[in-house]
């Protein structure tokens, strides 16, 4: 064990929070890292649920009083797993009491909240980090270094769609269909995640959004009474009043990246039949990647280089640590694979190495980083609502 350790502030518990404690429990028994993570104090607004959950989890405190966690001066690393309209609110508390912050996507609601959010990590001594897990994914990262290695060539054409089936008429009216508290819906709560991915295997950036629609299909949802099921609500208490969604059930949108390639990006919480199929096709000269999150420890790979009657599709498992396949080694033997909570935990990893002075396996998205994310979402919903091109440059 490291003599150094990172004491640990996490706000908000549910989904993510879960998803966050589980990487803050298990990192340090699967990665050398030179801090160690100390879970020191979790607060949210239920009392009672705060202390369970951090009876649970292994958290040394519990509070429903997130001004002094973060203000603590024990505390080294705020993680922020709240609604997006809370994000800036407590980002920029722990940035000015002079602690390093995690934050889950989108960085904020709105773009001016995540201007905040950006300007004031830039007066700060403190590190920033936000949770684009998929980047984490082996197979994503893998796919990261052969693009930088010009195993792809030249990138013609970039196809990213995430597709969801949890948000039909019988899910009621949680936060993540209220517009001032999630933003936007698909679009920030998927669609962000495929547009950041598709940025970080091609180190390209958007610079015009061609055209945008943006569909809210299911207008009115059931109130809701109690908290339910993680994503969908399912098994919550519900009123006999509904109300108004007030966000996309659907979006879809075409782009022009600063290289001149073309890219076509897609979102529903609707997709019938699909559950979590996170998929990006990138197509380049020299070769081709495919990912599906469904199947997430293989990258699917197209090497045109080769005599065309070698050429084909192959899947490479990538869970080989020992042909150095990223965060292989930390892991199991090859083709014991990976699940959705590893993502979690190797930016875990590399977001301690980082503060720990030492370098990520991969790039890890600071606010800055994630800020162009959400001026492309702002360019969509602005693309939808005139019904024209948007470039990036008139989004600032």
């Amino acid at each position: 064990m490291p003599d150094r350790t990172c004491n640990v502030a996490l706000v908000g518990t549910k989904f993510m929070g879960r998803a966050h404690s589980n990487a803050y429990l298990n990192v340090a028994k699967f990665f050398d890292l030179p801090v160690a993570p100390v879970m020191h104090t979790v607060a949210a607004r239920n009392e009672q649920e705060t202390r369970n959950f951090a009876k649970r989890w292994g958290w040394q405190n519990a509070t429903t009083d997130w001004q002094s966690a973060v203000a603590n001066q024990e505390v080294d690393l705020v993680d922020i797993v709240t609604p997006n309209n809370v994000h800036t609110e407590h980002a920029i508390a722990a940035l000015e009491a002079g602690k390093h912050v995690a934050c889950e996507k989108p960085l904020a609601n709105t773009l001016d909240n995540a201007r905040q959010m950006v300007e004031a990590a830039e007066k700060s001594q403190g590190k920033t980090f936000v949770w684009y897990n998929y980047r984490r994914c082996p197979a994503v990262a893998f796919a990261h270094q052969l693009c930088k290695q010009g195993k792809l060539g030249r990138i013609y054409q970039i196809r990213g769609c995430y597709l969801q089936d949890w948000a039909g008429p019988d899910t009621p009216l949680m936060w993540r269909f209220d517009g001032e508290v999630a933003g936007s819906g698909s679009l920030g709560d998927l669609c962000a995640h495929t547009i950041d991915t598709a940025r970080f295997i091609t180190g390209d950036e958007v610079s015009e959004v061609i055209g945008a629609t943006m569909e809210t299909v299911i207008k009115e949802r059931v109130v809701l009474e109690s908290s339910g099921g993680e994503i969908s609500g399912r098994g919550a208490a519900t009123s006999t009043k509904k109300g108004a969604s007030t966000v996309d059930d659907i979006v879809l949108f075409v782009a022009r990246m600063d290289s001149g390639a073309l890219a076509t990006f897609e979102a529903t919480r609707l997709s019938t039949g699909y559950k979590n199929a996170n998929r990006l096709e990138i197509h380049g000269e020299k070769g081709a990647i495919r990912f599906n999150f469904e199947r997430m420890n293989e990258l699917d790979w197209y090497d045109a280089t080769l005599p065309e009657e070698l050429q084909g599709w192959s899947t490479i498992n990538v869970t080989n640590g020992n042909a150095n396949h990223p965060y292989a080694a930390a892991w199991w033997p090859v083709a014991h694979v990976l699940g959705y909570e590893h993502s979690f935990v190797n930016q875990a990893a590399d977001i301690f190495n980082v503060i720990g002075g030492q370098a990520a396996v991969v790039p890890l998205p600071d606010f800055a980083d994630a800020y162009k994310v959400q001026r492309v979402l702002a360019a969509v919903v602005e693309s939808d609502k005139n019904r024209s091109p948007v470039r990036l440059a008139e989004i600032k």
